[in-house]
């Protein structure tokens, strides 16, 4: 027994100090026994990965970032509203939403979601600097109060704009593209579209992630975007597009070809169409501005026509699985993502 001990003790040893002289030359090594990653102090399907330093993935191995991430707006435009059903599906489909809840439930769950995910992610990204911006149009002071108590429990900056009801009204054309008469639901999502994309031009430093009110995230999914922003950034040595949905009606274009690339804890793939919820940097912003403006100021069909158009140039991901449910009908195509776990979503973020 005691010669046995003493051949343990020496392989732990050895065992050791291979493990400091992997560390050092900046090698990972993996035990297959029970995929523990001894040069990390993490097992395999943990977040191997770290912030403005390199991307791990197993058994892909170490990128280095190049692209690197310091700063986050986030932009929330906010229709609480039971007069008015918002979102850009629903204002086309008078149809009720998942759970049948009123608006203000979907945009309070979507907001707490956000923090919870925002606060996670500065577990891991502890020097990036976040913002989060609602915009609120014709809230009640029930409801906006309701908001601000959300905010509160936030570890990063937070701010709400109330908007002006007759706000860009010398901008927003009162016809569309057909030359047919837009609603006043319609010229209000405009407005408040609008008002975001300037906020994210005078306030946004890096990246910018525009959300409608109805999109509940899971608690990982700022933490993914992030990682998988600077990790095919780097690779592609460009700016990228992301968006955190993966909606249903994409997979009925069987002609359409995508490629697939692997983020940090997700596959992503390539997308030609979103809805007007995503992810991009100030320099694209820049770059399409006056695109986006005219998404907002001008009514085409689809709405998101603009936004299309930009990716036909530039390259959009969206992830697989989902990272947040868009919470429409359950049986739009627009709306909640498949192979996905609806129900733990919602009750994850109750108010």
């Amino acid at each position: 027994m005691k010669k046995i001990k003493q051949s343990n003790n020496k392989k732990s040893f050895l065992k050791k100090i291979f493990i400091k002289f992997c560390r050092k030359l900046g090698y990972e090594i993996v035990d297959q026994n029970d995929l523990f990653l001894p040069t990390s102090n993490l097992f395999a399907n943990q977040n191997l990965s770290k912030s403005n330093e390199y991307s791990i993935n197993i058994p892909l191995g170490k990128a280095i970032t190049k692209r690197k991430v310091n700063d986050l707006t986030i932009i929330v435009r906010s229709y609480t509203s039971t007069e008015v059903i918002r979102s850009e599906i629903m204002l086309d489909q008078n149809k009720e939403r998942i759970f049948q809840n009123p608006k203000s439930e979907y945009t309070f769950r979507t907001i707490n979601s956000l923090i919870n995910s925002c606060n996670y992610a500065l577990e891991n990204f502890g020097n990036i600097n976040i913002n989060l911006i609602i915009t609120d149009d014709n809230s009640s002071e029930t409801n906006l109060n309701q908001i601000k108590s959300l905010l509160k429990k936030a570890k990063f900056t937070c701010q709400l704009v109330n908007l002006k009801k007759d706000e860009f009204n010398d901008l927003i054309k009162k016809q569309d593209i057909n030359g047919k008469e837009i609603s006043q639901a319609m010229a209000s999502n405009m407005r408040n579209i609008l008002k975001s994309i300037f906020l994210a031009k005078d306030n946004a430093s890096d990246l910018v992630y525009f959300v409608e009110d109805d999109y509940i995230h899971e608690q990982s999914a700022i933490t993914e975007m992030l990682f998988t922003y600077e990790k095919i950034c780097s690779q592609l040595n460009s700016e990228i597009f992301l968006c955190p949905a993966d909606y249903p009606y994409l997979y009925k274009n069987i002609d359409e070809k995508t490629n697939i690339f692997i983020g940090n804890q997700r596959h992503w793939r390539t997308v030609k169409e979103t809805l007007i919820t995503f992810l991009t940097s100030k320099k694209m912003i820049e770059k399409y501005f006056d695109e986006l403006k005219s998404m907002a100021t001008v009514r085409h069909h689809p709405m998101e026509k603009k936004l299309h158009d930009i990716y036909e140039k530039e390259l959009c991901l969206s992830p697989i699985p989902s990272l947040a449910m868009h919470a429409t009908n359950i049986n739009s195509s627009y709306g909640i993502p498949p192979n996905f776990d609806w129900k733990k979503n919602w009750e994850d973020n109750k108010i």
